[in-house]
């Protein structure tokens, strides 16, 4: 069953973003390479625009943490929440359908 995972950060205009775009490309163009890489996208809040959601859809939840777990993706999430001074917020669904 194919899940799709919610990643939230909050993004500042201006010096932090020219900091944290090219870090969260970087792992988007990692994770097309990964097992059970489905697809993603990357929205901001129009309402409040420092509010980012990148929406990545995986083949399972074991290879979502697979490609979590793995030290590039770490070595560039630190660097993301660094930047950022908060830690970055994940959630996962599953599609509601079939579920009694």
């Amino acid at each position: 069953m194919s899940i799709e995972v919610m990643i939230k950060r909050k993004i500042m205009q201006g010096p932090q973003a020219r900091k944290l775009v090219p870090l969260i490309l970087q792992l988007r163009a990692l994770a097309t390479f990964q097992p059970g890489y489905i697809s993603g996208k990357t929205l901001y809040n129009v309402e409040n625009p420092e509010d980012c959601l990148v929406v990545s859809e995986w083949q399972s939840l074991e290879l979502w943490y697979s490609w979590m777990k793995s030290e590039k993706r770490a070595e560039i999430q630190r660097k993301i929440d660094d930047i950022t001074g908060e830690e970055t917020e994940y959630s996962i669904y599953a599609p509601m359908v079939g579920k009694g």
